[in-house]
């Protein structure tokens, strides 16, 4: 079987081109809920079944993601479900988001916190990552108490680690050797 990511690129790639560079944007958030609704088993089973029309897939899709789509994501939607690839739309919505992130010059950011950030503290960190990594960034914040103290920050491939767990850690290396 092919993996999922294969599936999922030329649908991507063929909405991205539909709807153009500058409005793909404001879409994304759309394509993105219904990647996360499509990420559920139990609507993924009631699609599989046979009684289910195509249509009633979307408009179940459509009111549990709460928004009003586009005609176009509604037409992807509508093609991935008569494709039987409703798996694969997470992955969809994930190269969707990174092809308009590439046509913008923005980047997707997750931050592994020890502790909680405020508004301040988050715009100087992100104003700090974005001179380190050379480009916008979108940021989100994800609490690791793990981390203990510190920060981790993966940007595509890219991971920046400067948490105490991970000095420790170095520290570790560095005796046992």
């Amino acid at each position: 079987m092919a993996e999922v990511a294969t599936i999922a690129r030329p649908y991507a790639e063929a909405l991205f081109k539909a709807i153009g560079a500058g409005d793909a944007r404001a879409l994304a958030e759309q394509v993105e809920a219904i990647g996360a609704v499509a990420a559920d088993a139990q609507l993924r089973q009631f699609a599989d079944n046979p009684k289910v029309t195509t249509q009633q897939v979307v408009d179940l899709v459509t009111n549990v993601a709460q928004v009003n789509l586009d005609a176009k994501v509604a037409n992807l939607l509508a093609v991935v479900l008569e494709n039987g690839k409703l798996a694969a739309l997470p992955e969809i919505a994930a190269q969707f988001r990174a092809l308009v992130n590439a046509s913008s010059g923005v980047s997707d950011a997750t931050i592994h916190s020890a502790f909680p950030l405020d508004a301040a503290q988050l715009a100087d960190t992100v104003a700090a990552l974005e001179t380190r990594f050379g480009r916008k960034l979108n940021a989100t914040v994800q609490v690791d108490e793990s981390l203990i103290g510190g920060v981790r920050v993966v940007v595509g491939d890219e991971v920046l680690d400067t948490s105490v767990k991970a000095r420790l850690e170095q520290m570790k290396v560095a005796l046992t050797n």
